[in-house]
């Protein structure tokens, strides 16, 4: 293959003027693997960053969506490791035997198809290993020891505008390394903290929240349905803080009996009760300096309310069966799947703590309002379980993918995460002999639409009966309007009724605004009624 200088600078030329223009990082990468398409006869492209021993996909063109969601460790995918240490771009021999981390990964195609001809070159940026470009095709001999030179060539502009979306977020990316290595030296002895995963809206503006409470010292309190990973955005809040290089303690005030949560929280000294047989730090004296973070805030008994009262108001820490009183500095980051300005006014929590502990409130969106999200976590989760099983490649089939988007997740990302690593054990024991690629079906999900849950699809065919309503014949002495007036009160009943009341939650499902959907209530009846109800209980 030999191309013209004219098909070199149709590719190149645009590449070249992007470099200095301030672009986002997806879309920089996006142009630069459609340039790559362009120039080899290639089934799918993939731009992977190096992050400690584990390389991140950061642009995917060709490949499944839930490889963006994946993460591969480097010593488990031999030819990932060929390409880091090659020195140069590598092509493997379409006879090759090293197992493909993309085989079963290629958009579009059905079945279990594996990759035929492969190769990649790793960049390098500012003298150092940045990551890989990996090239894959489906048909064998695609590529040439004239596509090596080419790709030689590609891999240094290529390297250039990972040089220059790495300046123009210089700042940011430094200390994000920085926290990151300071994270690294405190957990090396224990499992590494996920971290968040999602492209979602929702998503991307709670992280923006993140990154604008994160610099300050502001009480954050993370709220949110249980299982949606309050805990992850709390080690994200302390991660982005000028506090990342010291610790950061969690608790989980649920778990601790009324009487060891004074102990727990302010230490004590030896003799302060029975069974205190030395004097002992508590966890605001262990964080001092760094970030304390209390899970379940809402369970704590109120004389541990008042003692953390004084904490936050004066910064002083004084422990049980003691005169003296330590000064700390904490910054904390509170949590709960309560209502609790609902717990201040049933008396089960102190009005000025609530709002001393409510500085800065952060929701936490359910997996249900996150869209396209759960296919990432789900290849997260897919990919931890086939290191953990040591399988070549774990994919799910168009039916599972569909009936993932489809579910209303009561237990959000831990119900998925549980889910998948359910899914595959049922996977591999029905697939027998032990695949390579073990592929993941909607029979293996076992996903079942509950009498408080409603489908997408259940959602679009009640909506379609409004149309239908004008082709087809009509009950007997009803109208049109009559008609679309009945389904309009059911599926508005039924919404409020899936969602417990929540006029908001009913109008997402609904894809209405909330207050549409109230007039549209009072028009049907059902305000007045649901006001009633919820009055009499």
């Amino acid at each position: 293959m030999q191309l013209t200088t004219s098909e070199w600078l149709r590719t190149l030329v645009p590449l070249v003027d992007d470099l200095p223009q301030e672009i986002a990082e997806p879309e920089r990468y996006r142009r630069l693997l459609n340039a790559l398409r362009g120039l080899f006869p290639c089934d799918a492209t993939a731009l992977l960053r190096l992050e400690g021993d584990t390389l991140v996909p950061l642009a995917i063109d060709g490949l499944s969506r839930d490889t963006l969601g994946r993460r591969f460790k480097v010593s488990e995918h031999p030819r990932f490791q060929m390409l880091l240490e090659a020195g140069r771009p590598w092509r493997f021999a379409p006879d090759s035997n090293l197992p493909d981390p993309y085989d079963g990964l290629v958009e579009g195609v059905h079945g279990e198809l594996e990759v035929h001809d492969c190769m990649g070159c790793a960049l390098q940026v500012e003298g150092q290993a940045w990551g890989l470009l990996t090239l894959d095709s489906l048909t064998h001999g695609s590529f040439s020891e004239t596509h090596l030179d080419i790709l030689n060539a590609f891999g240094s502009l290529a390297a250039a505008t990972v040089s220059a979306a790495l300046r123009i977020n210089r700042l940011s990316s430094l200390a994000q390394s920085e926290r990151q290595r300071a994270e690294s030296y405190k957990l090396a002895a224990a499992t590494p903290a996920r971290e968040l995963v999602g492209q979602s809206s929702a998503i991307k503006r709670m992280q923006k929240e993140i990154d604008l409470v994160a610099a300050s010292d502001l009480t954050v309190l993370v709220t949110g349905e249980t299982g949606v990973g309050k805990e992850l955005v709390a080690q994200a809040l302390h991660a982005r803080s000028a506090r990342a290089d010291r610790p950061m303690v969690s608790i989980n005030c649920a778990a601790l009996p009324d009487t060891l949560v004074e102990s727990e929280l302010f230490g004590h000294v030896r003799g302060a009760f029975t069974g205190a047989v030395s004097d002992r730090q508590g966890k605001f004296e262990l964080a001092d300096g760094g970030t304390l973070f209390l899970d379940e805030v809402g369970e704590l008994p109120l004389p541990a309310q008042a003692k953390l009262l004084r904490v936050l108001q004066s910064g002083q820490v004084q422990r049980p069966g003691s005169d003296v009183e330590h000064h700390v500095d904490v910054r904390l980051i509170v949590a709960t799947n309560r209502d609790l300005a609902a717990e201040v006014r049933a008396g089960r929590l102190r009005a000025d703590i609530y709002h001393r502990l409510s500085v800065y409130p952060l929701r936490v969106p359910p997996l249900r309002e996150r869209g396209r999200d759960v296919l990432l976590l789900a290849g997260r989760f897919m990919e931890e379980n086939r290191s953990r099983i040591g399988l070549g490649s774990i994919r799910l089939d168009a039916d599972a993918q569909a009936a993932l988007m489809a579910y209303d997740w009561p237990g959000n990302v831990r119900e998925l995460d549980h889910l998948i690593g359910r899914s595959v054990l049922k996977a591999l024991g029905r697939q027998q002999p032990r695949p390579r690629i073990l592929t993941v079906t909607a029979a293996d999900l076992a996903l079942e639409v509950g009498a408080g849950q409603a489908s997408a699809p259940e959602i679009r065919q009640e909506a379609s009966a409004i149309q239908v309503a004008g082709q087809a014949s009509l009950p007997e002495g009803r109208g049109l309007r009559e008609a679309v007036q009945s389904l309009e009160h059911r599926m508005v009943k039924n919404a409020m009724e899936r969602h417990h009341g929540n006029w908001a939650s009913a109008a997402r499902e609904l894809q209405m605004d909330r207050a549409n959907l109230i007039r549209l209530a009072k028009r049907l009846g059902l305000y007045e009624a649901r006001r009633r109800g919820a009055s009499r209980s």
